[in-house]
């Protein structure tokens, strides 16, 4: 059976392209209200990307508001089942303050989470998934999915200062790949120039995990990273399938770092050509879990469907089109 895609617009297309393949690597649908308790954003300030959340009282007296973050209240209502694998998608909307007119937006995204027994298997599966996911809205446009481990540059980091400031300096001169800066704060601070050159040769690496990490476990070999390298490769290795174990499109980049209040361990970000913002963003986030008093792990990515308006046509729809072209409906599949 062929499905007729004419009726459906742009956004509605990579919608039900991107549940068709969430759908059949296993994850289920999941939907929530568009509001929850204001309680648990006030009490989560330090995970959302702005404090600033819109609220309103219920008829019962209660302060409510629309949420700013999916996680948060997947988290929150999900049975904690830390010996399951539990695998959900969703296609949401948020309200967020935009940094550019600092005025609230009402924001699409699609992703999943995958909680619970969310190991090294689960990781790659996830990862995958989010190759799968840029490759399917970027079209003829080039994309690239980067990937980094945000406990391997803290670990290194927290080994360089016992000083808060100089860590945090360290930190975000890291995000900005500024070795020069890094260079500087070093040399200010006494830091052992060892220590500042695994940092710096850290975020020099740059390219496919199979060029990356040899040169990863170099640079990490008796260091307090070295535990994180060996987790990395595990997760990574499964992902060596191009030609001579390279996949151009998945590279591994140390200044991505993402917010370290929600994610621990691997993070990663989606770009496509043209557009100069992350179409997708995703992460490990067990701390977050421990923070709401839950046993299970979990990783996850948000596609930011909002972001693709501003692809061309070609750019996007002509992937959704052969999608649509060779679909069958799920019940036909063998």
């Amino acid at each position: 059976m062929q499905y007729d895609d004419s009726v459906l617009t742009r956004t509605e297309r990579r919608i039900f392209a991107l549940r068709t393949l969430y759908t059949r690597a296993g994850y289920g649908p999941y939907r929530m209200r568009k509001f929850e308790d204001y309680d648990l954003y006030s009490r989560n300030k330090d995970y959302l990307l702005s404090d600033r959340v819109i609220t309103f009282t219920d008829t019962n007296g209660k302060l409510k508001a629309l949420k700013p973050d999916v996680t948060l209240s997947i988290v929150k209502n999900l049975d904690d089942r830390p010996d399951e694998l539990q695998k959900l998608f969703y296609d949401e909307n948020v309200y967020r303050v935009s940094e550019r007119t600092n005025t609230f937006r009402e924001i699409m995204q699609m992703g999943l989470e995958c909680i619970g027994a969310a190991g090294n298997q689960a990781a790659a599966e996830v990862i995958r998934l989010a190759e799968k996911s840029l490759a399917l809205v970027a079209g003829d446009n080039d994309y690239i999915l980067r990937i980094s481990d945000i406990d391997m540059l803290t670990f290194i980091i927290d080994d360089m200062s016992d000083s808060r400031y100089v860590r945090g300096e360290l930190l975000r001169l890291a995000g900005e790949k500024n070795l020069h800066g890094i260079a500087k704060v070093c040399e200010d601070n006494e830091v052992p120039a060892e220590k500042c050159g695994v940092l710096t040769g850290l975020l020099g690496l740059y390219g496919t995990p199979a060029e990356v990490m040899p040169e990863l476990e170099e640079i990490c070999r008796g260091t307090v990273a070295e535990p994180e390298v060996e987790e990395l490769k595990e997760v990574l290795g499964s992902l060596y399938d191009g030609e001579d174990g390279k996949d151009m499109h998945i590279v591994m980049d140390f200044s991505v770092i993402g917010d370290t209040n929600y994610y621990n361990g691997m993070a990663f970000e989606g770009y496509i050509d043209g557009l100069p913002e992350s179409v997708l963003v995703g992460g490990r986030y067990d701390r977050l879990m421990q923070r709401m008093k839950k046993k299970s792990r979990a990783i996850g990515f948000a596609v930011y469907l909002d972001n693709l308006g501003m692809l061309g046509r070609t750019a996007g729809d002509e992937a959704i089109e052969s999608f649509f072209s060779s679909y069958r409906a799920p019940e036909e599949d063998e």
